[in-house]
């Protein structure tokens, strides 16, 4: 994927994380359904509109918002956001979790939260909802959060990330690649089972509450 797609798409997918912080009004960019592809060109990416008050600052050269884009409290889900993003249009493949290799759903939740720290996810998607993190209600949902469903199946078989208003970016099935999809589609609306945050608070956060 071309290094400017990445970058649109970064930005407009951590702008709710930056609605939080702030509370500036913004709207973000209808994207539901959208699956980039690695061949996608910059018309592609011309096509995605952000509306926000102030100018966002952007490194080109990673294709990442920069560290001030989001609050202190949300840079873990930032993060984890940022590296799901970077990874759209990489096939699946079952048992893969690198971009090389390719993805199956629990690999690419493993691969995006790889650099926190304090979190250690199980490799299944059964077992992370099993026994990891708190549950959360739909309606209280956070980017960042874990979403499962059970596909043709009895127990949990499929995890994503959730991004934002409704959205959520996962690999879907073999013959596919890292997209992003709604829970609004009756497809993952009949089959959505739980949502788990398993980011842990920030540390100043437990400081203030300490006090």
């Amino acid at each position: 994927m071309r290094p400017f797609l990445k970058t649109w798409l970064t930005i407009c997918l951590l702008m709710p994380l930056a609605a939080h912080a702030t509370n500036r009004e913004q709207r973000l960019p209808n994207v539901n359904g959208f699956t980039p592809k690695v061949h996608a060109t910059t018309n592609s990416a011309k096509s995605v509109k952000l509306t926000v008050k102030r100018p966002t600052q952007v490194s080109k050269a990673h294709g990442k918002a920069v560290s001030g884009l989001v609050a202190s409290n949300n840079q873990q889900s930032s993060k984890v956001l940022s590296r799901a993003v970077n990874v759209l249009g990489t096939p699946y493949r079952w048992g893969g979790s690198s971009p090389s290799k390719g993805f199956d759903c629990s690999g690419l939740v493993k691969y995006a939260f790889n650099d926190v720290a304090a979190v250690d996810l199980p490799r299944t998607s059964n077992a992370m909802a099993s026994g990891h993190g708190q549950k959360v209600d739909r309606k209280d949902l956070k980017p960042g959060d874990l979403l499962f469903f059970k596909l043709k199946s009895r127990q949990v078989n499929h995890v994503a990330i959730y991004l934002g208003n409704d959205r959520f970016i996962h690999a879907p099935r073999r013959g596919k690649s890292v997209s992003i999809d709604t829970l609004k589609k009756p497809f993952w609306n009949k089959n959505y089972v739980i949502a788990k945050r398993v980011l842990p608070k920030e540390q100043n956060n437990l400081r203030i509450v300490q006090r």
